[in-house]
């Protein structure tokens, strides 16, 4: 059931909030941006949609355009709180840092779908509550830009997912389990960059299919593919059609090759949902904490052997402003958030069309965070 209080919050604001650019009905980055504030170019183009999940991004997105520095940003208003709430988690193993790098304004990030547009906001509201100067950027695009927005200093926090930054950083890696994908992801970033703690909160990659498909074929795992995908057109995005968990993982791990990939629009998005719903598609790539499974009673088959590597939510942070403010802050966050809340913050926005900063606002105020 969606969290009572914030959903109160956001049916209230409706009549007067209109949806951010990350909706669910909407493209997030055809809508030209908000106010600059950033100082990041918005790299990805017109006729990418809003997807929800740990590897979303329009493929189009990367191509010329890994400078940052120009194009439009959305930020939040510089507000400053004074220091409330429980934050006291110590910061992530990779974090430590002999001494104390100087405070200043903070910008966050995230890419260009809806979920990690709520993260960056909550990271933006608790940071603030602690009187950190941190503004936002969203809708960045596809992970090889922010990251290279991160290396170059425009971008300073991010809200990331373990698995996806092993992948970028270490393709080669085979840890699955949240601990040895963590693990594994301290050893392998920049020197620049740490993450603090991962919360338990998780959104992975999965195949997806009708209820009706379940039960004409008796699905119930991805191995139960391999009789009957031969004739089947999976659906994804360009993304995922080239990650080691896309067609040639299922084929590598379970034996599974369908008839045909189709390339959809979005990345775990309405178009992504219409075509799975229209049978368009007869399987496709969904995020797990996407209210569009439930909603339409999709199955998720089960990875009984696990391709899809652990993707727990993570604060990535530039270690030039990682204070023992901001790092005590971001943790105390990661140790409240869950896969549950970040499904029902987004199944607010979509249903009320309220302003996802004030949705993140609402979730920090109410786990004593600010």
């Amino acid at each position: 059931m969606i969290n009572k209080r914030l959903a109160a919050v956001a049916v209230a604001l409706a009549g007067t909030l209109v949806l951010a650019a990350c909706g669910s009905s909407s493209n997030p980055l055809s809508s030209g941006g908000g106010s600059t504030g950033g100082g990041v170019a918005s790299s990805a183009p017109a006729g990418s949609s809003a997807g929800s999940g740990p590897t979303a991004s329009s493929s189009a997105s990367s191509a010329g355009s890994a400078s940052a520095g120009s194009g439009s940003a959305s930020s939040t208003s510089g507000q400053s709180g004074s220091a409330s709430g429980g934050a006291s988690s110590a910061s992530g193993g990779a974090s430590g840092s002999a001494s104390e790098p100087a405070g200043g304004p903070i910008v966050i990030g995230s890419a260009n779908f809806l979920e990690n547009e709520l993260l960056a906001e909550v990271y933006a509201a608790a940071l603030k509550a602690k009187g950190v100067d941190a503004s936002t950027h969203l809708d960045i695009g596809s992970r090889e830009v922010y990251l290279r927005a991160m290396e170059g200093g425009s971008i300073n926090v991010f809200p990331e997912y373990t698995g996806g930054l092993l992948a970028y950083y270490d393709k080669d890696n085979t840890a699955t389990s949240p601990d040895d994908v963590y693990n594994a992801v301290v050893k392998a970033l920049p020197d620049t960059l740490t993450v603090l703690d991962k919360s338990s909160a998780t959104d992975q990659d999965s195949i997806t299919v009708t209820r009706e498909t379940a039960d004409k074929y008796n699905l119930t795992s991805i191995g139960d593919l391999a009789a009957v995908a031969g004739e089947m057109t999976l659906g994804g995005s360009s993304e995922f059609q080239t990650r080691p968990y896309g067609p040639e993982g299922l084929k590598k791990v379970y034996g599974v090759t369908f008839k045909s990939f189709k390339v959809l629009g979005d990345s775990g998005g309405p178009l992504t949902v219409k075509a799975l719903k229209t049978g368009l598609v007869q399987a496709t790539d969904l995020f797990t904490t996407d209210p569009a499974i439930a909603e339409n009673d999709f199955v998720v088959l089960k990875d009984d052997k696990n391709m899809f590597q652990a993707q727990n939510v993570v604060p990535l942070v530039a270690k030039s402003v990682a204070t023992s403010t901001v790092k005590d802050t971001l943790n105390a966050v990661s140790a409240k958030l869950t896969t549950e809340a970040l499904t029902e913050m987004q199944k607010v926005v979509q249903d009320t069309k309220a302003d996802p900063a004030d949705v993140a606002q609402q979730w920090v105020t109410d786990n004593g965070l600010g």
